[in-house]
C-alpha cells in the first residue's frame, strides 16, 4: 500500500502551465513550518496545529524512503516558488483517507489549483485500493464546499465541534464543519442495512442520503430503539 509518486499525480489530475508537484524532503521541513504558518493563519490550534511541529514530520509524515508512514505531504510549486500544499491521512485497516489540510499561497490562489484537492485525493486513495475517502469543510466561506459538490463528492452531514479554531487573538472556538465523501468502491462491496435495524430518525437520515438502498418494513414508531 505505497503512496503514489510525482509521475502519477502529474498523469492523472494536470496542473496549469508554470506549475509542479513535488515531494518535500527532510531538509524542507522548517521552511515548510513556515511556509504553512504563512498560508493558513490560526492554524497554532486545532486538529490540524501538528503541521506547525517538527517533529511530526519527522515521526509521521512520509518521505521517500519511509514507505510506512501514514501521512503524506504533497508540494505544488511555481518554478522553484512553492505555491501550496495537500496532505492527507491514511488508516490502512479501514483502508479509508482523511484529507487533512489543504492550503494555497495567496500568490497563486487565482491559479485555482485547490480545485484539483479532491482529485489528487481520490487518485490517492484508488492508487493503494482505499474504500472510501473524506474530508471537511469550513462553514466560514463557500469555496471549498463548493469544490468537493463539483467533484462528486456527497455532503453526509455537518460535524459539530471536531475541531477548534482561532476566530481572534486569543480566543479559541469549537466550530462546525461540513464532512464530504467519496465512495471508491463499488455497490457489490457494501452490507446494506433493513430498516428493522434502524430507529425512525436514523432510517430517515438513510433515506434522505441514499434514496433506494434501505430495505425492509416500512415507517413503524414501534421499531425505534429503547434504552
Amino acid at each position: 500500500m505505497k503512496w503514489p509518486t510525482v509521475e502519477d499525480f502529474t498523469a492523472s489530475v494536470p496542473l496549469p502551465d508554470g506549475y509542479t508537484y513535488a515531494l518535500p524532503t527532510r531538509v524542507d521541513i522548517p521552511r515548510l513550518l513556515k511556509a504553512v504558518d504563512a498560508w493558513f493563519p490560526g492554524l497554532a490550534v486545532g486538529n490540524a496545529s501538528c503541521y506547525l511541529r517538527e517533529d511530526f514530520y519527522h515521526h509521521r509524515v512520509f518521505f521517500e524512503e519511509l514507505h510506512e508512514r501514514d501521512f503524506f505531504v504533497l508540494l505544488f510549486k511555481a518554478g522553484e516558488d512553492w505555491a501550496g500544499m495537500l496532505s492527507v491521512e491514511r488508516d490502512k485497516d479501514s483502508q479509508v483517507l482523511y484529507g487533512r489540510v489543504g492550503t494555497i499561497a495567496a500568490a497563486h490562489r487565482g491559479a485555482r489549483l485547490s480545485k484539483r484537492f479532491p482529485p489528487l485525493m481520490e487518485t490517492m486513495g484508488k492508487n493503494m485500493g482505499m474504500g472510501m475517502v473524506y474530508s471537511l469543510a469550513t462553514l466560514k466561506v463557500p469555496h471549498m464546499q463548493v469544490g468537493f459538490e463539483k467533484a462528486g463528492w456527497q455532503l453526509i452531514g455537518v460535524i459539530p465541534g471536531f475541531d477548534r479554531e482561532l476566530v481572534g487573538p486569543g480566543e479559541v472556538k469549537r466550530v462546525y464543519e461540513a464532512i464530504y465523501v467519496k465512495v471508491l468502491v463499488t455497490d457489490s462491496e457494501f452490507l446494506l442495512p433493513t430498516a428493522e435495524g434502524l430507529t425512525p430518525a436514523t432510517r430517515a437520515l438513510f433515506r434522505h442520503l441514499y434514496p433506494g438502498l434501505l430495505s425492509g418494513a416500512a415507517d413503524d414508531p414501534s421499531l425505534e430503539s429503547t434504552p
